[in-house]
């Protein structure tokens, strides 16, 4: 009697470990590693080698760090405006029921940060490429529309030149549209904020351009907020880094405390110290229009639906 006592007993305690084991491991969160692609909002589409574009979702709660020591024990935490296209990351969290990770932790190494930041800084180079060119097609657009208005003064003239002003014009905007698909987003606003020399704090004149910018901003589905802070190549190239550095984060600062924006729908302010010199830096003019902050609200293309629009209306207007 004793014996099938014990057996029983024995019994309930084996159940027992059997149901907290299955509920140990049903607790368990999800993890996954690999590249970040894009961003939108709240949302970044991550490259992983079970699905390339894997959506995970941050919330304010999401705990985002740098690992640090010999171990890559220890982390060191860090803002959501570090996780930048680029960026090779970790990430724990739990599927919703979109199926759509939900992240709790997400985790990177310094080396990978400072690789994305190269990687976003060479992009500058570009994007002001594509400006340069689409300020010499919209300067031949022009012209066309020049020689148009003088072909209608000359009504014998206006046949003969008809076909080639169309093809003149189909290259124009087929190279817009070629050089417009260079980058993942569309400028939807900008704002540019000017600085003393030596100066890093912002000018209070330009708070009211900020906050308009941000309300502005909030009615762009899935924007972006991109800020790039420069210097004039007055002085040291170390000293005018550190300047564009302090000038960025600065109006950062505004954007976020007195514009109300979401840390998610801000990217890592851009420190460009001496390059993309809009003007000679021979006069005192010059210098003034080098020593800048830009401030740019971007619009995701897929969420813009340009593909669509595209295939319907062609290239959208930006």
């Amino acid at each position: 009697m004793k014996a099938l006592r014990l057996l029983g007993m024995a019994g309930v305690v084996l159940l027992s470990f059997l149901s907290l084991t299955s509920g140990t491991v049903a607790a368990q969160s999800t993890k996954v590693q690999g590249l970040i692609k894009s961003r939108s909002g709240p949302d970044i589409i991550l490259n992983t080698s079970q699905d390339p574009n894997m959506v995970v979702m941050l919330t304010d709660s999401t705990d985002v760090g740098q690992v640090e020591g010999l171990l890559k024990a220890r982390s060191k935490q860090m803002s959501m405006a570090a996780l930048i296209p680029g960026l090779a990351v970790s990430v724990e969290g739990d599927f919703n029921n979109q199926n759509v990770l939900v992240a709790t932790k997400v985790r990177f190494k310094g080396n990978d940060l400072k690789q994305a930041k190269a990687i976003q800084a060479g992009m500058h180079d570009t994007n002001l490429q594509v400006q340069q060119n689409q300020d010499e097609l919209a300067k031949q657009n022009a012209e066309l529309k020049a020689q148009n208005e003088a072909l209608e003064k000359h009504q014998e003239a206006i046949a003969a030149n008809q076909a080639k002003i169309a093809a003149n014009k189909a290259a124009v905007d087929a190279a817009i549209a070629r050089f417009g698909q260079l980058d993942d987003y569309y400028i939807m606003d900008e704002v540019t904020v000017l600085f003393g020399n030596g100066k890093t704090k912002v000018d209070p004149k330009y708070a009211s351009q900020l906050t308009a910018l941000a309300q502005n901003a909030s009615k762009v589905e899935g924007y972006m907020i991109e800020v790039k802070g420069y210097a004039s190549a007055v002085g040291s190239p170390e000293v005018n880094q550190k300047l564009s550095q302090e000038r960025a984060q600065n109006v950062s600062n505004i954007l976020l405390q007195q514009g109300k924006v979401p840390l998610t729908r801000m990217l890592a302010p851009g420190a460009m110290g001496e390059s993309d010199q809009v003007t000679t830096d021979k006069t005192v003019e010059g210098q003034a229009q080098n020593r800048r902050v830009v401030v740019r609200v971007l619009q995701n293309k897929a969420i813009a639906g340009v593909q669509t629009q595209a295939a319907t209306n062609g290239p959208p207007q930006q």
